[in-house]
């Protein structure tokens, strides 16, 4: 049926409103097709979602490009926000690098919700429908889904594209593969309007991200556009450490006493982005998708971001992927009659390139929490130099 159904008659469903699938809206919008994007949440919460994202000119600019944002987002770009520090926990430096402002690199940054107001600001509002959580996703006989939400809509689709992150409950109509903890799990912090509050420190951290790293523990910090440093404090620990650790994680002071206590032996000024952050904090456990996943196609249904492909955020490729899926899926349904021929050349090609980026996450992962992974990262990194050199 799918097949023969015309693309301005075809109902696509997209489950999920962050950058992956307003990504996916917004490209197949530009190409006639007008899908529908059903985000549970009550309004769009993008912002508070996560902090500054480098966007890479292989993946997440050739979605941009696809989507007819590329110039916009040129414009608002942060190329100083490329500069990068690395140190270990005595605070010797092992990497400074400075971006140049006169040679734009190829990952500059920008905030997620400012990313995702560009794409909210193409995308037709009558295809956004917010305050609608998934309940459950039926097959039918004639590859068409039917989508049963909270608020008791139901809708019947040709695709239902899942775009619903770790625990996508659409990921279970085509593999029984479930997130599993990655034994690391994260506290976030943010330092507000860091160069007024706190100029000691938005000079050590400089105009991008900052690494200290010791004794199977992280503090990553980035600066964002809008002047607050958020911090995310790395543990390789237990997965119920969250629950065991006895941090009042409600109670800043007292959480962020106990937290300095964590890292107690670290240079004062890496220990400085516990002190002086504010009160919001927010502990998460990082949870990851075999690295190797694949399925077996199935008629009117597929997956982008991380409910195709959840890694560790230590490739830095999570939004950049998701945003790479929805274009390559984007395109494939723009270029094909047959939507599950679509499907199945987008998942092809995802599958191949997803798999390289999880492998190396994975790898960074035991590379980051390894002994002397200070040491470690500088070969990587250098090793990453000389090979753009070398092409």
């Amino acid at each position: 049926m799918t097949s023969t159904t015309n693309k301005d008659q075809q109902r696509i469903a997209i489950i999920g409103g962050g950058p992956g699938g307003l990504t996916l809206a917004l490209i197949l919008q530009r190409h006639g097709i007008k899908p529908v994007v059903y985000e549970r949440e009550l309004s769009d919460t993008n912002r508070d979602r996560g902090g500054s994202l480098d966007i890479h000119h292989d993946s997440g600019q050739i979605a941009l490009r696809e989507a007819g944002l590329y110039e916009q987002f040129q414009a608002i770009a942060r190329y100083e926000g490329e500069d990068f520090r690395l140190l270990d926990k005595t605070g010797k430096v092992y990497i400074d690098e400075v971006a140049d402002m006169d040679d734009a690199g190829e990952r500059p940054e920008i905030d997620r919700g400012t990313l995702c107001e560009l794409l909210l600001n193409a995308i037709d509002p009558e295809c956004l429908r917010y305050g609608y959580k998934l309940i459950e996703a039926i097959p039918l006989d004639n590859g068409m889904h039917e989508l049963h939400f909270e608020n008791g809509h139901v809708d019947t689709v040709h695709l239902v594209v899942g775009a619903d992150g770790a625990f996508s409950r659409i990921r279970q109509l085509l593999t029984d593969a479930k997130a599993e903890y990655s034994g690391l799990s994260m506290v976030e912090l943010n330092v507000d309007d860091a160069a007024v509050a706190h100029p000691e420190l938005a000079a050590f951290n400089a105009r991008g991200k900052l690494f200290g790293r010791g004794d199977h523990k992280a503090i990553l910090a980035q600066l964002n556009g809008d002047g607050r440093i958020k911090v995310y404090l790395s543990f390789r620990t237990e997965q119920d450490w969250v629950d065991t650790c006895n941090i009042p994680f409600n109670q800043p002071e007292d959480a962020k006493r106990q937290l300095m206590a964590y890292f107690s032996d670290w240079d004062e000024q890496l220990k400085n982005y516990i002190r002086w952050a504010n009160d919001t904090i927010m502990p998460r456990r990082i949870y990851m998708l075999p690295v190797d996943l694949k399925w077996d196609h199935k008629p009117g249904v597929t997956l982008i971001g991380d409910a195709a492909h959840l890694m560790s955020p230590f490739a830095g490729e999570g939004v950049n992927l998701a945003m790479l899926d929805a274009s390559e899926l984007a395109l494939a349904i723009a270029e094909n009659d047959d939507i599950n021929k679509a499907i199945s050349i987008y998942e092809e090609k995802m599958f191949a390139y997803s798999s390289r980026s999880a492998e190396q996450s994975d790898n960074n992962l035991k590379l980051i929490f390894s002994n002397d992974a200070a040491a470690n990262l500088k070969k990587l990194f250098d090793g990453f130099h000389d090979q753009a050199v070398s092409h």
